[in-house]
């Protein structure tokens, strides 16, 4: 008479050689800073494609007004910080401190962007942005902002991360910083309390966009 515990425990290891007998090797994931890293150079091959269409040499005399440089650096930092913030969230076990990353080149961002508006106010110019240019940038930030956050969406995806909503927004953050960086080039005309506001409210949009659709998606749970 056979042994029932040692019938289990054979039947236990069977089950487990067959589970095991289909199983194919995965690759191991680059590291977080790689993939940001990649799909930054993402970002980078968009700028490239758009470049024939900006103009370049009024962007380099407007970049060399201090409060326009501060807002284009920071918009650019954001980008990267925010990035590197969602792909460390994406890994199980990160801390969520990483969320703070992006904040100090946001203050940088947003802080230059506001001197844009108060020297608007004190030394007022004709080059005032119309209804019709503040619709092309909000335009100009979702569309662009569409294509980055599939693709981010698709990369952050691969790790299973365990706070998908928190990393999901910090992907719109940087998603957002990269279409603003992208406007750059496009934008001819100082920043205004209202063309302030405008792109304030597509940021938002984006991030919260990004946070919750970015969020279920990310939810592998």
């Amino acid at each position: 008479m056979s042994d029932p515990v040692m019938s289990d425990a054979a039947r236990r290891d069977r089950l487990v050689e067959d589970l095991a007998g289909d199983l194919e090797p995965v690759g191991r994931l680059a590291a977080p800073s790689v993939r940001a890293l990649a799909w930054l150079a993402a970002v980078l091959s968009l700028a490239v494609l758009l470049a024939p269409m900006a103009d370049l040499h009024t962007m380099r005399v407007r970049l060399q007004v201090p409060d326009l440089c501060g807002a284009a650096i920071g918009a650019c930092l954001t980008a990267l910080c925010a990035a590197l913030a969602a792909f460390q969230t994406s890994v199980p076990g990160r801390s969520r401190l990483w969320a703070l990353l992006p904040l100090p080149p946001l203050a940088l961002w947003v802080g230059a962007s506001g001197l844009g508006c108060l020297r608007a106010w004190i030394a007022p110019d004709s080059n005032i942005a119309d209804a019709a240019e503040m619709r092309g940038c909000i335009y100009f930030l979702l569309g662009v902002s569409l294509p980055l956050s599939a693709l981010l969406v698709v990369m952050l995806r691969r790790a299973c991360p365990m706070r998908p909503n928190l990393t999901a927004a910090l992907g719109g953050l940087a998603t957002a910083a990269a279409a603003a960086a992208l406007l750059v080039p496009f934008h001819p005309h100082d920043a205004t309390a209202s063309d302030l506001a405008v792109h304030a409210l597509g940021v938002l949009v984006i991030v919260a966009l990004n946070g919750l659709a970015g969020g279920r998606l990310l939810d592998r749970r």
